[in-house]
């Protein structure tokens, strides 16, 4: 193997399909062989510019399983146990903070670190294969790797993909105790993963929002019983229909996972009076909007909460979830394998609604 597949996104939106040299692997670097990586709504934004100081051309794909090619010297995993050439593996796509700035030292808040960089996101083409939507992924000298059980695990894993750390660390933002009453907003892949960890958490009454109804016939697959579809009920509606739900009182806690700005004021207004309010959705700048501070949050003695990525405690905590609850339904939230070839149209399946979770096989001939 000299060279392999990657699919290469461009600053105009643009995906070419090119080809891609091995990389010399430095001391304790490792490659692996993709088995699965994912089209997160993240990839989206990427595509329409909705991130700044990306170095387009990037190679998307910033979770991802696979198999162990070559190894350069004794790598360990984060168990301290020896890797190997066969091994199927994941890693955390967050690498070299720094653990010597402020927030890495002081603060505790990983994700903000300044010298942070995300395969698949904050790499350049140029820098190598650091992205999953490629035959090959190159992992630096200190990636953080977990080793998996099987290459069936390997695919339950991908379908929780991104969305399951990043619910886990709004999950725990939001400090979710025995019994309460939690609403989440949206039912995308973070949504998804949130009402699944809520009830998981110990909510009795876990009520999910959005659309379209294939996503919310997935998460009654997972037991989350109370779904209220955004095209049958407008912004008001759903409003009354959460006090409804709890007495007249609102939800203990909200979680916001749409990227609608529109959806934190309606939020704001399902959360009870002293209660929590996250916003993990708003990953992206996609404008304003307008609240008024006596009644949206003073009055209501409301907390509001940002959460912001992962750090490696969440990625952890999502393996270990899944091997957990390994009997879930998780392979029903994959809607289609993609190849690489067929990255344009996975971006445009996602971005209308027509699937839940797009996987990209990029060792995946095309169906064409």
């Amino acid at each position: 193997m000299e060279t392999f597949e990657v699919a290469l996104l461009h600053s105009d939106g643009s995906v070419e399909i090119n080809t891609m040299p091995k990389p010399e692997l430095e001391k304790g670097g490792i490659l692996i062989k993709t088995l699965y990586s994912e089209v997160c709504g993240t990839d989206v934004h990427l595509q329409h510019g909705r991130l700044a100081g990306v170095p387009y051309p990037i190679i998307p794909g910033h979770v991802s399983t696979g198999e162990i090619a070559e190894i350069n010297g004794d790598v360990d995993d984060i168990d301290g146990i020896s890797l190997q050439v066969g091994d199927i593996v994941t890693f955390l796509d967050v690498h070299e903070t720094c653990n010597n700035c402020w927030y890495c030292l002081v603060a505790k808040e990983t994700t903000r670190c300044p010298k942070r960089k995300v395969y698949g996101i904050t790499y350049s083409a140029r820098d190598g294969p650091l992205g999953g939507w490629s035959q090959y992924i190159y992992l630096k000298p200190g990636v953080k790797i977990i080793r998996l059980p099987s290459k069936t695990f390997a695919r339950k894993f991908i379908s929780g993909g991104c969305g399951l750390p990043t619910a886990i660390h709004a999950i725990q933002r939001a400090n979710i105790q025995l019994g309460e009453t939690v609403v989440v907003q949206g039912s995308g892949p973070v949504g998804l993963m949130a009402a699944i960890l809520a009830k998981k958490s110990g909510s009795f009454n876990v009520i999910l929002i959005g659309g379209p109804k294939h996503r919310l016939d997935i998460a009654h697959k997972f037991g989350i019983e109370t779904t209220i579809n955004i095209e049958d009920y407008g912004v008001s509606d759903r409003i009354e229909r959460i006090m409804e739900l709890t007495h007249n009182r609102g939800a203990d806690k909200v979680i916001e996972a749409t990227g609608v700005p529109s959806a934190v004021k309606e939020g704001l207004e399902m959360v009870r009076d002293g209660g929590t309010y996250v916003i993990v959705g708003q990953y992206t700048d996609a404008g304003n909007v307008t609240l008024n501070p006596h009644n949206h949050i003073n009055k209501k003695h409301v907390t509001i909460k940002g959460s912001w990525g992962s750090d490696f405690s969440h990625f952890y905590l999502a393996v270990n979830f899944v091997k957990h609850f390994e009997n879930l339904p998780w392979e029903q939230i994959i809607s289609k394998d993609y190849p690489l070839n067929e990255m344009s149209q996975a971006l445009d399946d996602l971005s209308n609604y027509r699937i839940m979770k797009a996987v990209v096989n990029p060792n995946k001939e095309s169906d064409e």
